[in-house]
C-alpha cells in the first residue's frame, strides 16, 4: 500500500506525462509539491522499484509502468476531487436533434468523442457483440448470385448477397456449406474470418477447398460486411499525431489494424457490466501494445449490449476520457428506449 505521499507523486508524474510526453523529474514535482526535491527522489525510487514507475534510458526522469496507469485509474484519478471541465452540452445537443435516426446518432457521437478525445473512437451494436453463428444456409436466387443467409443465437437472421465463381458445382457447394456449420457453429460472428483461415489450414479441409478459393473469399467477405455494418470507427488517422506513433514502422502497423475487421477482436471481451480498461500488453494484440483501450456498455434492446471504447496511447488523457465514456453510453442507451 503506498503512502499518501507516494500517491500524490504518482498522480502528478502521470499527469504531467500525459501533458508533455516527456519523463517526468524531482525537481518539476517539487515546484508543485511542498517537498523537497530529494525526498521526491526517494519517493520515486521506492515507486519505481514497486513497479509503478520505469526509468528512460534517456532522461533522469520517470514515466508510468502499465501497472501505475492502472493504479491511478482504480485509485488516484479522482483524487483531490479535482476533474477536469467537459463541455457536455455539445453531446446533449447531439442526441436531442430529431432528424438524427439512431444509426446516425451513433455515427455522429463517435466523430464527436474522436473530436473532444484526439483519439480514436468505436462503437459495437448489440447484434454484432453477442452474436453467435447458428446456421448458415445459402438460397440461389439468378444464375450464380445466392443470399447467404445467417441464423444467430440471438433469434436475428443476416443475409448478404454473394457471387458464385462460374461454374460452381452445386453438389460441391452443398458439401462447403455443411464445413461451414461445422466448424462455425456458435463462433461469434466478429471472430468467423479469424476461425475460417485456422480452419482451412486444416489437411481434411485443406484438400477439399484447394480450388475453391473463390467460394471462401465470398464467405469471408460477405461476414465481414456483417461486422462492419455493426461498428462505427472514427478518428483512426488522430494516433498519427501522437509523439509515441512517430516510429514509421509503428504507425503501418497500427493502421493495418484499424483498416482490418480484427479491429473488433479489442473489445470482444469487454465486461458487459461496467467500465474496462485495458492498458498495453493487455490488450493481446502487437499493434496495441503502445495502446490503450477503454470500454463502457450501453443497453440496448431486450437485455442485449453494446459497447463504445477509446483507443489512445498508454499516456491517454484517462481523466477525460472515461467520464466522457459513460457520459456518451448513457444517451446511447436512452435511443434504445425511444
Amino acid at each position: 500500500m503506498l503512502t499518501e505521499r507516494q500517491e500524490m507523486v504518482l498522480k502528478l508524474i502521470v499527469e504531467e506525462f500525459v501533458k508533455s510526453a516527456e519523463p517526468v523529474g524531482s525537481r518539476t514535482l517539487s515546484k508543485k509539491l511542498d517537498f523537497s526535491p530529494a525526498t521526491i527522489r526517494n519517493d520515486m525510487a521506492d515507486l519505481e522499484e514497486y513497479g509503478y514507475l520505469e526509468k528512460t534510458h534517456s532522461s533522469s526522469g520517470r514515466v508510468p509502468s502499465e501497472q501505475g496507469y492502472h493504479y491511478y485509474v482504480e485509485r488516484l484519478i479522482h483524487m483531490n476531487g479535482d476533474t477536469p471541465e467537459i463541455d457536455l452540452a455539445i453531446i446533449d445537443d447531439l442526441f436531442q436533434d430529431d432528424t438524427l435516426n439512431r444509426d446516425e446518432a451513433i455515427e455522429q457521437a463517435m466523430n464527436l468523442l474522436s473530436q473532444m478525445t484526439n483519439y480514436t473512437t468505436l462503437a459495437l451494436g448489440p447484434s454484432a457483440r453477442n452474436s453467435r453463428v447458428k446456421k448458415i444456409e445459402l438460397v440461389p436466387i439468378y444464375q450464380n448470385q445466392c443470399v447467404l443467409l445467417v441464423v444467430t443465437n440471438l433469434g436475428h437472421v443476416e443475409s448478404k448477397t454473394i457471387t458464385l465463381p462460374e461454374g460452381t458445382d452445386a453438389d460441391e457447394l452443398k458439401r462447403i456449406m455443411e464445413i461451414f456449420n461445422d466448424i462455425l457453429y456458435d463462433v461469434p460472428i466478429s471472430r468467423v474470418s479469424e476461425k475460417i483461415h485456422y480452419e482451412i489450414n486444416r489437411e481434411h479441409i485443406k484438400d477439399l477447398m484447394a480450388y475453391n478459393d473463390q467460394i471462401i473469399d465470398a464467405f469471408l467477405d460477405a461476414f465481414t460486411r456483417f461486422t462492419q455494418s455493426k461498428f462505427y470507427l472514427s478518428g483512426q488517422s488522430k494516433m498519427l499525431y501522437q509523439p509515441e506513433f512517430s516510429d514509421v514502422e509503428r504507425v503501418r502497423e497500427l493502421m493495418n489494424f484499424f483498416e482490418k475487421n480484427d479491429v473488433l477482436k479489442l473489445i470482444d471481451h469487454s465486461d458487459s457490466t461496467g467500465l474496462t480498461v485495458r492498458i498495453g500488453r493487455e490488450n493481446e494484440i502487437t499493434a496495441m501494445k503502445n495502446c490503450s483501450v477503454i470500454m463502457v456498455p450501453y443497453d440496448a434492446e431486450d437485455g442485449d449490449k453494446g459497447t463504445i471504447a477509446v483507443v489512445g496511447p498508454t499516456r491517454m488523457e484517462y481523466r477525460k476520457v472515461i467520464p466522457l465514456l459513460k457520459y456518451l453510453a448513457a444517451h446511447m442507451s436512452k435511443l434504445y428506449k425511444n
